[in-house]
This record gives structure tokens, sequence and C-alpha cells, in this order.
């Protein structure tokens, strides 16, 4: 049964809201209680096909649009986002799990995205080259690439939806995505709030269903001219080769595995602080979340202190529960792989300083965790937790550090705390990260990018290299006769 403020979810074609044409539902859990709260339209191939042609038109309207009316509708979005966040938050915290508050931050920020990749979208620049004739004139001129294609986790069910719109939309492209099926209501009410701001009809679509059949669908499909994905670096490698194969501009934001470096001059207490509030950040469940804490030998005792009082501070329970500031995980395939990652650590050495078990019976509530002593050779060390668990191991020098954080084949994000300009100076040059923090938490805004190296993808989702995917550059070059 369906909660009385959590909505069933349909999907978004030509504008309208529907069932799928079979009338094929899934059912949406509430994390924190196990419980289903509603169901999502599953879409088939009929569905995907009506939503491709509603994606055409919607592009061939929407690019007509001078991009400063483009930015008003955007801006009158983002005003609906912003309004609705009260609202929008619940949806999220009951389908997703993380606490209320970090649900409203989420909607709140969309917002400000939206608004920024409005303005952003009228300073789309073609430029006029010099001619080696004088009687012929030269344009560089930057086009939408054309209907965009969006696959989303369900971790940030609005923010890795939001940052891939708002660049396509104000690029002059159509969007059509699929949203995670585990957390559908918060995504359908950010682009009922396009729909509310007059876009045309098609040029934002919203499908649920088997992302296998979806994907393969979708992405080879001649609509479409642009792939962005959030997700698991093998997920997105498959990907990646599909849009290959069909020559399609793709952007890939995958797995992280983010080291945390605390030189020996650090401010232990901001550097617990800092890192600790990022790492317990929806129960972990970040692509950014930092999870190799490498800490000086001189003050690692200290740190691992610090971060178990600040872990056993945190309140677990529903994320509607007034106070609760570590909601449960977002599914219950999460609390496996959270034993599997705990019984590895133990089996090569590592203390458990706190937590390492799941809390309750009912929900996936897992208790904030903080290990120590951890091996090289722990799982925990080499592949991404994605779950409430910190693990701490000592260095001597810096360049040992360096080479750690280096070592994985990830390089999505990376944090630091040190005093010493100089140190700043090597972790800046040495780094391989897309983003690096040092003596902050993460702080990824609209006007920076967002993206990582190496296996943690391609391409940006901030600042204005995001819109690069989705324009294309047509050289003109006009004689006078």
């Amino acid at each position: 049964m369906a909660t009385s403020d959590y909505t069933d979810t349909r999907l978004l074609i030509n504008g309208e809201w529907c069932d799928a044409q079979s009338g094929k539902t899934l059912d949406v859990v509430n994390p924190a209680t196990g419980k289903p709260i509603g169901k999502v339209a599953h879409a088939g191939i009929p569905d995907l096909d009506r939503a491709l042609a509603a994606a055409q038109k919607g592009f061939e309207a929407w690019r007509k649009i001078p991009a400063n009316e483009r930015a008003t509708t955007m801006r009158k979005a983002a005003s609906l986002v912003r309004e609705r966040a009260p609202a929008i938050a619940r949806l999220m915290t009951q389908e997703q799990g993380k606490p209320l508050a970090e649900a409203r931050v989420e909607v709140l920020s969309a917002a400000d995205i939206i608004e920024w990749f409005a303005d952003e979208g009228r300073r789309v620049y073609g430029r006029i080259v010099p001619s080696r004739n004088l009687s012929a004139q030269q344009l560089v001129i930057k086009e939408p690439v054309g209907p965009v294609a969006a696959f989303t986790p369900w971790n940030f069910p609005i923010n890795q939806v939001v940052r891939k719109l708002s660049a396509a939309l104000a690029s002059g492209c159509s969007f059509l995505v699929k949203a995670p099926e585990e957390t559908p209501a918060s995504p359908a009410a950010l682009l009922q709030a396009f729909v509310d701001a007059g876009v045309p009809a098609g040029t934002v679509g919203l499908v649920f269903g088997d992302p296998a059949e979806i994907s393969g669908y979708l992405i080879p499909h001649p609509v479409i001219r642009k792939v962005t994905f959030t997700g698991s670096t093998p997920v997105g490698k498959q990907l990646a080769a599909l849009a290959g194969a069909h020559m399609k501009r793709a952007t890939m934001e995958l797995g992280g595995h983010a080291p945390v470096i605390v030189a020996e001059d650090a401010d232990v207490a901001l550097a617990v602080k800092a890192a600790g509030v990022a790492k317990f950040r929806n129960a972990g469940q970040v692509c950014i979340s930092p999870t190799r804490f490498l800490v000086h030998n001189s003050i690692r005792d200290e740190f691992a202190q610090a971060l178990v009082k600040h872990a056993e501070s945190l309140k677990l329970g529903d994320g509607l529960a007034e106070g609760t500031t570590l909601g449960p995980l977002a599914n219950a395939r999460r609390l496996s792989a959270m034993d599997k990652v705990l019984e590895n650590a133990r089996a090569t050495g590592a203390t458990v300083a706190t937590g390492g078990e799941r809390v309750g019976s009912e929900g996936n509530f897992f208790a904030p965790t903080v290990l120590t002593n951890v091996s090289l050779e722990a799982d925990v060390f080499n592949n991404e937790p994605f779950g409430p668990i910190a693990a701490v191991r000592g260095f001597d020098t810096l360049e040992e550090a360096i080479a750690e954080s280096n070592r994985l084949p990830y390089g999505l994000a990376g944090y630091a705390f040190t005093k010493s300009f100089r140190n700043v100076h090597l972790l800046s040059q040495q780094m391989e990260v897309g983003m690096l923090w040092i003596n902050q938490p993460a702080t990824p805004t609209a006007e920076m990018p967002f993206g990582g190296v190496k296996d943690s993808g391609y391409g940006s989702e901030g600042g204005p290299e995001a819109m690069d995917a989705y324009l294309v550059t047509k050289a003109v070059t006009v004689m006078a006769v």
C-alpha cells in the first residue's frame, strides 16, 4: 500500500504522465522499513519507441527557442523546484533513506545548478576566424548535438539527473532519462517542474524498467546522439563500448575510491570534522565519499580515536525522524555487501574500532564503522565499499601516501589535510584525481568541473566544460560572389 504522501510514479512521454503500455509496475520500498510504499511503471520497447519519437520532436522545438528564452524557462523550473523542495525532499527520504536534512540540501542544490546552467547557456559562443582570403568569411558555430539518453543511479536521485539535464537543456538538446527504479518519485518531481515551466512536449522524458534492456535499446537508436551515465565502472565500460560502437558521444562519471591524506602537520580536529562529515554523508553511498584514510603515523592513533568518537556521535535512524543524522542503506544488497567487506577486513587483520554490524532487524541499517590497522590486501582498500565504512592506515612519508593514493585504477576524488604550502603543491601536482579538496569536505558546485580520470570515467558534469559534450562545432566558410 502506498503511504498518504508518497505517490506512484508513471512514465513521462511527450509531456504527459502515462502507464507502461503493458501495465507492468515494480514495487518501491522504503529502506527504513523494508516495506513497499508505492509503484513505478516499468517501460517496455513500445514505450521506449514513443519516448524516442517524443525526444526527437522535443529537440526540434527546443533548439529553435533562443538561448535567453530557454534560460527564462529553466529559471522558472528552478523556482518551482525550490518552492516544492520540502515535499520533494520528503519523497526522496522515503524512497532512498537519507536524512531529510540531506534530502532538502540536494533538492535546493538542484535549483542552483539549473539556474547556473541556464545562464551558461546564454554564453555558448562561436567565433569569427580571420580568413586567408579577404573575399571569404570564416565562422565557427556551436550547435546542440541532439537528443540525449541519460542513465542515473539511486544514491542521489535528483543531483545525478539535474547535472545532466541542465547542461543538456542549456545547450539546446532534448533529454530522455532512465532514472532508478528504487527512487523514482523524486526525479519525477524534478521533471514535473520543467513540464510546468513550459518546455515543449518531448523536451524532457522519463522512463523506468530493465536497465540492460533500456540501455541496449536507447544507446544504439539513431534518434539518440549523446549518452551520459553515472554508475559503476564495470557497467560504465559496457555502455561506453556500446556508445563507441555506434559513434555516440559519451560522458562517464564512474566509481571512485577516494583517498584521504592526513599529513603530519594537519589540523587533526579539522580533518576529522571535514572528512567525517563527508564519509558518513548519505551513509557513505557517495561516489566521491572518502574511503581510504592515509594518516601520518605520528598522528594516526589520535586521528583514529577522534574519528571513532565522531562516528559514535551520529544518530542512526529513519531519515524522516527528528534528529537522524545517518539513515539506512538504500537497499538490502548494500547490507550484504557491508557484511562481506567486514568479514574480509577481519580476516586480513583489521581492527573494528567501532560499528561493523547491522543494527536492528527491520530496514537496512548498518552502524557507522571505523577500521584501523587495515592491510593493503583488504578488500576495503582495493574496492569501493559504498557504505558507512572508513578504513584507516598509517604512512611515514608524504610520497608514500601519494603513491598509495594513486595505486588503484580509480581517480574520481581525493582529499588532503596539511598546513604546508609545499605539501599542497606536491599533492595538487601528483594526486591522480579529477577533483581534489584540501582542508575541507567536498564542495562540488555547478561552476566547477565534476568528473574523474582513469577508470573513474571521462568528461565533466560541472563548469563550462560540462557544456562541451552537448555541443557540436560547425565550420562555415562563406565566399562573397
